[in-house]
């Protein structure tokens, strides 16, 4: 159960990165047969529809994230919005290894919040030393990449 719940941790840390990263992997997950959420709570993520709309969700939102208007994902709303979606996609993963839905939303939310601050952070303390688009671009590698590694495990 310790593997499964950190990947939860994982999938939660990546939203906390990109809000809507880890919604679409996961929806790309169900879709090529890596997750089973068929007859779950969460059998609304292997569609067509949800898989078109969290892609361009997260599409956009990788562009978005690199202009100065976009408000910091430390406050409220973008923080709220990292929680529910970093549990819903811990949970699908935890499903999936047929482990309880709220061991997942509790390690999708804890790794939102993580992941939201801690990328707060990277950006803080990479701006001056590190190009801000550089930092931004090395962040969505992360974000895309991890999860696609993480939802590839079951």
């Amino acid at each position: 159960m310790v593997p499964v719940l950190l990947l939860a941790l994982g999938i939660g840390f990546i939203c906390g990165l990109r809000s809507m990263t880890a919604p679409a992997v996961v929806c790309w997950g169900a879709q090529l047969g890596w997750l089973q959420l068929d007859h779950s709570p969460l059998a609304f993520l292997h569609n067509k529809i949800s898989l078109i709309v969290f892609t361009l969700f997260a599409i956009g939102e990788l562009i978005a994230d690199k202009l100065p208007s976009i408000p910091s994902r430390t406050q409220i709303g973008p923080l709220v919005v990292r929680i529910i979606f970093g549990a819903a996609s811990g949970a699908a993963l935890t499903i999936t290894a047929g482990q309880p839905l709220a061991t997942g939303l509790l390690a999708g939310a804890a790794g939102g919040v993580t992941g939201a601050f801690l990328g707060y952070t990277w950006r803080r303390l990479s701006a001056g030393s590190v190009p801000a688009l550089l930092a931004a671009l090395l962040e969505d590698v992360i974000a895309v990449g991890g999860g696609f590694l993480i939802v590839s495990r079951f």
